[in-house]
């Protein structure tokens, strides 16, 4: 069984693997159960002997997530592989000085190829008490992860996990003591990072049980979140540039299509043979073949432990701070 989304780039991967191999059992999961009822209804009808199944989850939500959890344990014995794709950038906000001086300076390609440094966004507090980016991007999958165990640990036969990460991941937008971003301005950026360190420690403390965990990059496609950062038209006066720019600059997928070719890639190959310290990037030349490019990621293996013992810490306090609440209305029910 196979976990994913259901627009964007997890949209066009559930059409890739479906392409590939029509007798997949895909497990939609989504918030929008209207949305996510009309995506299967339109895969099953091009895939007719195809399993697909919703399963409703918000990550930024751990009540959301510990129902879907026992749902899913329900249904399934095993989970062969979950992409961990949702993610949010909550009004982004284009650096304009940056933008100028770094169209004049030798890091132009870098520049665009990952947004560093372009991008600033705001941030929240959720019903959960932690910051929204944070929650969504990392700890609501890390929560689902450690709920999901029982059906992922088959040392007989390897499970997968394939996170979206992305070339803005940068060490220096995170910190061990500010983990959830709350004092700085790139909460997407320093979450992206923080992924690829959960993705390492993940490797190290459950490769021996028979799960792996990898992380992909889809590049710079045209979705929801890259329409919030500028709108539809924007993009379309900027085309003819960016066309030429692919020429020089790789990054620039395009489309949700291209932008699942890392995803896709890693779908086939045997976890335990990939290099768990490597990002795997979706890249698009300028004549349009997509192929998969490698790069070795900014981080080292104390810290990603460091940061699964944080993770850690704060699922014990979460399940402490739940259960007392739960008792609370426990009681006041029974003083009805």
């Amino acid at each position: 069984m196979r976990k994913t989304q259901t627009s964007g780039i997890g949209l066009a991967l559930c059409k890739r693997l479906l392409a590939e191999d029509d007798e997949l059992h895909l497990c939609l999961a989504c918030r929008n159960m209207s949305k996510a009822e009309a995506v299967c209804a339109a895969l099953l009808a091009s895939h007719p002997t195809a399993e697909v199944t919703i399963v409703q989850v918000d990550v930024s939500n751990l009540q959301s997530v510990f129902r879907a959890s026992k749902e899913l344990k329900q249904r399934f014995q095993r989970l062969d592989c979950i992409y961990l794709n949702a993610g949010i950038m909550p009004n982004p906000q284009l650096n304009i000085k940056a933008l100028f001086f770094g169209l004049f300076s030798r890091k132009v390609i870098h520049m665009f190829s990952t947004a560093e440094g372009l991008l600033t966004q705001g941030d929240k507090i959720t019903a959960d008490g932690l910051q929204e980016v944070f929650e969504t991007n990392v700890f609501g999958h890390f929560i689902l992860i450690r709920e999901l165990e029982p059906l992922l640990c088959h040392s007989d036969n390897p499970s997968q996990l394939i996170w979206t990460s992305s070339r803005n991941a940068r060490k220096s937008n995170f910190s061990l003591e500010d983990f959830q971003h709350s004092k700085g301005k790139e909460p997407y950026s320093s979450s992206k990072y923080a992924t690829d360190l959960l993705s390492v420690a993940l490797n190290r403390n459950f490769n021996q049980q028979g799960l792996y965990s990898n992380v992909a990059c889809p590049g710079t496609a045209l979705t929801n979140l890259t329409y919030g950062i500028l709108p539809p038209f924007i993009w379309t006066l900027l085309m003819p540039a960016i066309l030429l720019l692919r020429f020089f600059a790789n990054a620039f997928t395009l489309t949700p299509y291209n932008g699942t070719e890392a995803l896709v890639w890693l779908f086939h190959q045997k976890p335990e043979s990939l290099n768990p310290l490597i990002k795997y990037l979706s890249a698009t030349t300028g004549f349009g073949r997509n192929y998969i490019m490698t790069q070795k990621m900014d981080l080292d293996e104390d810290t990603a432990e460091k940061f699964y013992q944080k993770l850690l810490e704060l699922e014990k306090h979460i399940r402490v701070t739940i259960q007392k609440t739960d008792n609370q209305a426990r009681l006041s029910g029974s003083c009805l």
